[in-house]
C-alpha cells in the first residue's frame, strides 16, 4: 500500500460574486417633496393671473383684468405707439451702427487725434445715462435758440429755430442713437481685432488701399464676432426707445399711458405694453438667430440648429443633411 504524501499547500478558494444589472435607484424624498410644492405653485400662479376674479366696481373681473388687455390689445392707438417705437428702433439703430463703424475705425487709427476724439466720444456718452441724454437734446433750445449753419466764426448760411427743429421724435432719435453708437464702437472695434492681421498684411501686398481692405477683408470676417452682440443691443434698444415718453414721444408706452390715464386700468394697459415687447423682442430673437447662422457658414464649429429643426427633432421628424459629429471620450470622432 503506497501512501501518497498530502500536499500542504492551501488549495485556492474561488468565490464567485453575482451582480444585479438592474440598477437601484437611490431614493431622493426631497426631489419629489419639491417637485409637489413646485407643481402646487405653478397652479396656485396660473390660477391667480389667469382665473382668480375680484370685484371692480359692479363688476366681476380677473385680477389681472385680461378681458381689458384683449379690448386694448390691437386698437389703433396702441398700434400706432408701436409703429413709432419700431422706427425709432429701427432709426436709431442704423445711427449707432453706422457711427459705432466710423468711430471705430477711428479708434484704431494711427493718428493720435482721431484715436483721442473717438476716444472722448466713448468716455461722454457712455459715462451718462442714456434718459439725462434724452433730456438734453429735448432741452436744447435753452442753450442754443438759434441754430446757425455756416463758416466757424465766419458768415452764417442757414439760420434754424431750435424749437421747431428739435421736435420729441427727433430728440428721441439723436438721444438714443450717439449713445448707441459709443457701445456699438466698441462692439465693432473687438471683432476687427478678431480678425488675424495676416490678412490686413496679404491685402496690402496685393496693392490694396486701407479703405478697401476694411470692407472687403476686414469687416466681412468680423461680422461673425459683431453680430451676436449687435443682435443683444438691438433688443435692448428696442426696450430703451420707452425712455421717449419721458419726452412726450408718443411711442408704445406713451400711448399705453395716455390710456390709462383718462380710464385707470394701468395694470392691463401696462401689461399690453408688456406683451407686445416680448412679441417684437421674440421675432428679433428669430431674426437675430438665423442671421448668425448666415455669418458663421465655413466655421469649423457646428452650426445651432433653428428653431424649426428643433422642433421637428422633438417630434422625431429630422433628418439633417450634414452628419451630426460628436467628440469620443476615447478619442478620434464618432
Amino acid at each position: 500500500m503506497i501512501v501518497e504524501p498530502q500536499s500542504t499547500q492551501a488549495s485556492p478558494v474561488t468565490t464567485t460574486i453575482f451582480i444585479d444589472e438592474k440598477p437601484v435607484p437611490v431614493p431622493r424624498p426631497g426631489r419629489w417633496v419639491a417637485v409637489v410644492v413646485l407643481i402646487v405653485l405653478v397652479a396656485w400662479g396660473v390660477y391667480t393671473l389667469g382665473f382668480e376674479k375680484i370685484q371692480r366696481g359692479t363688476q366681476m373681473q380677473t385680477r389681472f383684468g385680461w378681458e381689458i388687455v384683449g379690448q386694448y390689445f390691437l386698437t389703433p392707438n396702441i398700434l400706432n405707439g408701436l409703429l413709432v417705437t419700431l422706427e425709432l428702433t429701427a432709426a436709431a439703430m442704423v445711427i449707432g451702427i453706422v457711427g459705432g463703424i466710423v468711430l471705430a475705425v477711428m479708434r484704431l487709427s494711427t493718428n493720435p487725434i482721431l484715436s483721442s476724439a473717438s476716444a472722448l466720444y466713448i468716455w461722454l456718452f457712455r459715462g451718462t445715462p442714456v434718459l439725462v441724454q434724452l433730456l438734453l437734446w429735448y432741452n436744447l433750445s435753452y442753450m442754443f435758440p438759434q441754430i446757425n449753419l455756416g463758416i466757424p466764426f465766419g458768415p452764417t448760411f442757414v439760420s434754424l429755430n431750435a424749437n421747431t427743429m428739435i421736435t420729441p421724435f427727433l430728440a428721441a432719435l439723436l438721444g438714443l442713437g450717439l449713445h448707441e453708437a459709443a457701445y456699438m464702437c466698441e462692439i465693432v472695434r473687438a471683432g476687427i481685432l478678431s480678425v488675424d492681421e495676416g490678412q490686413e498684411e496679404a491685402a496690402q501686398s496685393l496693392g490694396m488701399s486701407r479703405r478697401k481692405t476694411m470692407l472687403r477683408i476686414i469687416l466681412p470676417q468680423a461680422m461673425k464676432v459683431i453680430i451676436p452682440p449687435t443682435g443683444s443691443q438691438t433688443i435692448g434698444m428696442l426696450k430703451m426707445s420707452s425712455l421717449a415718453s419721458v419726452i412726450t414721444v408718443v411711442e408704445l408706452l406713451r400711448s399705453v399711458q395716455l390710456i390709462y390715464a383718462s380710464t385707470y386700468d394701468t395694470i392691463p394697459l401696462l401689461i399690453v405694453a408688456s406683451l407686445w415687447y416680448l412679441v417684437v423682442t421674440s421675432i428679433l430673437t428669430v431674426g437675430q438667430y438665423y442671421v448668425e447662422r448666415h455669418y458663421s457658414r465655413g466655421s469649423s464649429r457646428n452650426q445651432p440648429l433653428t428653431p424649426v429643426q428643433r422642433l421637428r427633432r422633438m417630434f422625431g421628424d429630422f433628418h439633417p443633411g450634414v452628419r451630426e459629429i460628436r467628440s469620443n471620450p476615447q478619442g478620434g470622432q464618432s
